[in-house]
């Protein structure tokens, strides 16, 4: 049974690669995924290009654990030396785009969803989703489906972290700011410099210092990334944009720190958007406890990923290595995707 879970999925997953799958054009892979379970005796279901199902024996009664990992890839950067569609083998790697980041997630949860799928008397019912856009954090990807999934109790986000577990992920806001002043010459004294104005609300992003910090991630991180103002050097600058990447830990909600920010500057603060959530789950919590048993380290993960979207707890744990995704030449190793199966059979069993 193991050693055919395995070989079926690095089947799917060479499939997979040689399919382009850049985010919003994913129906291909979509269908491969949906073709791959219903051939396994798996009701599927989809929208647009997002793909779900459930462990045969599903139960109302029980609460339900989400499995998910993405399909869409970024698109090959100039870097490349190979054809990011071939899914070649050599030397123990398997090459090409979308292989570490997250195909092998995706295939090694589909393959501990298959494992588990004809399971009687679980404690959880299984929810597998294999979702679109999350390299670009889309509406159309796991936010679009989530109020179809029913209610969950927690998730495994399958994203490449060396098996160890991701048990905190920042949240990001970008803030477009405005100073506003009036216009005058500059060789009088005229006008109400928007820049001067713009430059006390920015040393308070410099600065300032939130009241929580994060046993993971320490303090919440502003940082002023770009500023633009003036049209012509004797012109005193009515308006002043600036930029700020707020980055929010699991210590606070993103709405919070918004609304600490709005009171404490002068200028316009207008967010692009609140969806990219901080995420963490419990360190006693029985699956993160169960991985703490079977050797696996917990840790704050810089980086973001569809557990931004996700109001329940999650855990971040994958194959791979995330240092190698986007990297030219992207590439996981076979003995990875092995283990990773190996482990997600483990580490479930445990509460299973």
């Amino acid at each position: 049974m193991a050693a055919k879970l395995f070989d079926d999925s690095l089947e799917l997953l060479r499939e997979l690669i040689s399919i382009p799958s850049f985010s919003k054009e994913e129906e291909n892979t979509a269908s491969a995924i949906e073709q791959f379970l219903k051939d396994r005796g798996v009701k599927t279901h989809r929208t647009i290009n997002n793909v779900w199902a459930y462990n045969e024996h599903f139960d109302a009664s029980k609460p339900t654990i989400l499995l998910n990992s993405h399909h869409d890839t970024v698109k090959p950067n100039p870097g490349y030396s190979r054809d990011p569609f071939a899914a070649d083998i050599i030397d123990g790697k398997l090459f090409g785009l979308g292989s570490n980041d997250a195909g092998g997630c995706l295939v090694s949860l589909i393959a501990v969803f298959i494992h588990f799928y004809k399971g009687k008397n679980l404690k959880y019912n299984l929810c597998l989703a294999a979702t679109a856009e999350e390299e670009i954090s889309g509406k159309n990807g796991i936010e679009l489906i989530l109020p179809q999934l029913g209610q969950l109790e927690f998730a495994i986000v399958g994203e490449p972290t060396l098996m160890q577990m991701a048990v905190a992920e920042r949240g990001l806001m970008v803030l477009d700011c405005v100073a506003h002043g009036r216009a005058g010459h500059a060789a009088r004294e005229e006008g109400d410099n928007a820049i001067y104005k713009a430059m006390k609300d920015i040393n308070w992003f410099k600065t300032y210092e939130f009241a929580k910090k994060s046993a993971l991630f320490g303090p919440v991180k502003m940082s002023v990334t770009i500023i633009e103002a003036g049209s012509q050097h004797n012109v005193v600058p009515a308006v002043c944009n600036f930029t700020v990447d707020v980055r929010v830990t699991d210590a606070y909600r993103n709405e919070e720190v918004l609304k600490i920010i709005s009171q404490n500057v002068d200028c316009e603060v207008n967010p692009r958007s609140t969806r990219l959530k901080p995420s963490s789950i419990s360190l006693d919590h029985p699956i993160v406890e169960a991985g703490i048993a079977l050797g696996r380290e917990t840790y704050g993960s810089p980086t973001t990923s569809d557990q931004a979207l996700l109001d329940i707890p999650s855990l971040k744990m994958g194959p791979g290595d995330s240092a190698r995704s986007h990297m030219a030449d992207e590439y996981i190793y076979i003995k990875e995707i092995e283990e990773g199966i190996d482990l997600y059979i483990k580490l479930l069993t445990e509460i299973l």
